[in-house]
């Protein structure tokens, strides 16, 4: 009875140190790059955008078909989901991976989009290109052009859709992370890369393609995006996942392997959540913010909101930091200030029409105030003249006596 007793004490003090130990030695955990196989990788706050762990992330590399998630968003946001492409001769042959698509076989831009960003397909990638640009020369221009212009990137230029070698078709894992915030963005482009199993009844394959990205399968809460090869590039994936209300994404370029790639982002997001997590700060339609704001903090700190003065809301996190958001004018303030620019450019207006209406009745009173003053200076002069001649002639008459 006494050994069952001690037992018993046992399990309850097991219980209750076992959560401390397992919260404890997660706090412990530092990542380094030593950690990390890739040559260029980043972790970031997906709604935030906030650096949570870097290894030369501007470092420039080739990045195989991680390409494709800036010809996905491209075409999602510029094309016609039901438009039909017709398949070229040069989609038909490329090398790598592909859905077998046949040469002037019609597929719906929509379809394509599907087997560019679950299957990969190179194929898919170029029937994209040729039909929203004519080519895929004139595609990587655009590509380049649009994605610098929504994300600010500045060390990426794409000459193809697809990926496939380039001395000129380069990014970084920097720009990368934020390609992908901003095409996760975007619920339809959200959609296909989180979908793991899709049937494809091609003219020349017919199958049920399976997501290339294992992480959709293998981790928890993983959300996307697409991994990637080439003999140059080696092995380079982004990976999404989200927990609760924080998402996360990873990047990982110049891996040695395939496994490694998801041994560096799996090393990454078991890290981010561990250590941070994503509040809101404000939401829209408060008396401060007309949109969501977010603040990434560590696990379990806390936050202070303060204004200061109508358009600055300061932010305290219990963890020592301090954050300033500067208040953007609600669409219903921009028409209120425009209304009264636009009444201030007219009262101005009508300021100068008064004015130039006004002035010839200026210019004839000052005209006519210059006459009477000449007028009366010459009659003074005038005056005066006949006064000193009749003085001279009286004390001439004077002189004569």
């Amino acid at each position: 009875m006494k050994k069952l007793r001690r037992y018993l004490l046992l399990g309850a003090f097991l219980t209750l140190c076992l959560p401390q130990l397992h919260i404890q030695a997660a706090e412990d955990v530092h990542l380094n790059d030593e950690m990390i196989n890739g040559r260029s990788a980043i972790l970031i706050d997906g709604t935030t955008g906030t650096v949570l762990y870097a290894k030369n992330p501007d470092d420039r590399h080739f990045p195989a078909s991680i390409t494709k998630i800036a010809t996905g968003i491209y075409a999602i946001e510029n094309g016609n989901p039901s438009d039909i492409v017709t398949v070229s001769k040069k989609a038909r042959e490329v090398e790598g991976t592909r859905v077998y698509l046949a040469e002037g076989e019609k597929v719906p831009l929509e379809k394509l989009e599907y087997g560019l960003l679950m299957n990969s397909g190179n194929d898919a990638a170029i029937a994209i290109a040729e039909h929203m640009e004519g080519s895929t020369e004139n595609f990587g221009e655009k590509l380049t052009a649009y994605i610098k212009e929504k994300t600010g990137v500045q060390h990426t230029n794409f000459t193809n859709p697809h990926g496939l070698h380039d001395d000129n078709h380069y990014t970084t894992a920097a720009d990368m992370a934020k390609i992908a915030q901003y095409a996760m963005k975007n619920p339809t482009f959200r959609k296909i890369v989180g979908t793991k199993r899709l049937k494809w009844d091609g003219a020349e394959w017919k199958t049920v393609i399976v997501n290339h990205n294992k992480m959709l399968t293998n981790y928890e809460g993983a959300t996307g995006i697409k991994n990637g090869f080439t003999d140059q590039a080696h092995s380079t994936l982004v990976a999404s996942a989200k927990r609760g209300n924080t998402e996360l994404i990873a990047v990982t370029m110049m891996a040695d392997t395939s496994a490694a790639t998801y041994k560096d982002v799996t090393t990454m997001l078991d890290y981010g959540f561990a250590h941070y997590e994503t509040k809101q700060v404000s939401a829209k339609g408060d008396a401060f913010a007309n949109k969501d704001l977010y603040l990434t903090v560590p696990i379990g700190a806390t936050i202070h909101r303060q204004m200061k003065g109508t358009s600055m809301l300061e932010v305290q996190v219990s963890t020592g930091e301090e954050y300033y958001f500067s208040r953007e004018p609600s669409q219903q303030e921009l028409l209120v200030a425009q209304a009264e620019r636009q009444k201030e450019k007219e009262q101005a207006a009508q300021l100068t029409a008064k004015a130039a209406n006004t002035l010839p009745h200026i210019l004839l009173f000052f005209a006519w105030l210059f006459l009477n003053v000449f007028m009366l200076a010459y009659t003074v002069r005038r005056t005066m003249r006949k006064r000193k001649a009749a003085y001279q002639q009286t004390m001439r008459r004077r002189a004569d006596w």
